[in-house]
């Protein structure tokens, strides 16, 4: 069969959900003998990816300095558009696939879309940006089917559903010495991935650390991750603020360097995602492939993806209790049972998936250059 040249555009090099599931995908892709072209931002000086990149993928970093102090998120997202875009030539490519609304945008539009979850912005810039990602595009894809049934009723758009793989192995078989010390230097804890910020419920999570301290004073909070194109600094006083207020302090330890995130993820007491708005959870899957005890937020799209695998809660008296479950009473079943989910999410198995729908799209390289 014939070999596509594929370019996956991503705004970031830096450790989020859509960057991880773009550099895995492309890998899978190029194992499969594709021709796979990374493009995406250096944002802040970066040359690289915040991890090694398979020899098989092409990787095309553009430059993007930092901008003016007075800068806003808005005019940010234009100038991420117009510099990604300016560097950025589809004509090479079969398939041009966007993860997300900037690089959308950058590549005009005419592109594949990965619609991962579904925002609400009131900064006007980001508000037109994500409008166009989803309408002009001429194919979509989501990772669950929640943000596809999303994607149909707001906009009338059918995507193809291709769940996220998960790197099972890496997360499965952590070195024990590595587990003992994040335990010696943290204790027993409850890890959440994906920093302080309004979509992953940081507040009630910090309102449930809480309430868990009253039974388990011993337990700490851990919070990873956190890159993130936006500025969330007020919110993330107001996290602060509440957390003094409560007598409590959780630990921030911000990105965490990705060969030392399995090990951190193992060693957890329970992981927590009490996130508001998702489209798949991939660092919650990863938690399953490790073993660890998972509560998730009561969400359609979370119960679609972790189903009997794991622990729900709506509210933060509910995240304290199950969190509590988790940490007194594991369930031995159901932690079996997110190790055979998490196995089961093959990165080869989302490349072969997009591949057939690469290939059932009509003509893709006319249709984006309609």
């Amino acid at each position: 069969m014939t070999t596509l040249r594929i370019a996956l555009l991503s705004y970031s090099t830096r450790p989020r959900g859509g960057v991880v599931h773009t550099l895995a995908l492309a890998e899978a892709l190029a194992a499969t003998g594709q021709d796979v072209t990374v493009w995406s931002l250096g944002r802040g000086g970066d040359a690289t990816f915040f991890r090694p990149v398979d020899p098989a993928v092409r990787v095309r970093i553009v430059p993007f300095p930092d901008g003016p102090e007075d800068e806003t998120v808005g005019e940010r997202v234009l100038r991420s558009i117009t510099t990604l875009g300016a560097a950025f030539d589809p004509a090479p490519y079969d398939i041009v696939h966007a993860q997300d609304c900037i690089s959308a945008n950058a590549a005009g539009g005419r592109c594949v879309r990965t619609v991962h979850h579904i925002d609400h912005f009131t900064t006007p810039e980001l508000a037109a940006c994500h409008e166009r990602a989803i309408i002009e595009p001429h194919a979509h894809v989501c990772v669950s089917r929640a943000v596809a049934d999303e994607l149909a009723q707001g906009w009338g758009l059918k995507a193809e559903v291709i769940p996220n793989g998960v790197a099972y192995e890496r997360f499965a078989t952590t070195d024990p010495a590595a587990r003992a010390a994040w335990r010696a230097r943290l204790g027993r804890y409850v890890l959440t991935v994906g920093g302080i910020e309004p979509r992953k419920g940081s507040l009630d999570l910090l309102e449930a650390y809480a309430l868990l301290r009253a039974e388990h004073p011993d337990v700490r909070l851990v919070v990873a991750g956190g890159e993130t194109l936006f500025d969330y600094r007020d919110y993330r006083t107001r996290w602060e603020a509440r957390a003094a207020e409560l007598g409590v302090e959780p630990v921030v330890l911000g990105p965490v360097p990705d060969d030392a995130l399995p090990a951190l993820v193992a060693a957890a007491g329970a992981f927590a995602f009490p996130s508001l708005k998702e489209g798949f959870g991939l660092a919650a899957m990863e938690a399953l492939a490790a073993g660890v005890p998972l509560v998730v937020r009561d969400l359609p799209v979370l119960r679609e993806v972790f189903g009997p695998a794991a622990r729900f809660g709506a509210t933060p008296e509910d995240l304290a209790a199950e969190l509590s479950l988790a940490l007194t009473r594991p369930d031995a079943a159901g932690q079996a049972e997110g190790r055979r989910l998490a196995a089961a999410h093959t990165w080869d198995t989302a490349a072969r998936r997009h591949l057939d729908f690469y290939r059932s799209l009509d003509r893709p390289a006319d249709a984006r250059a309609s």
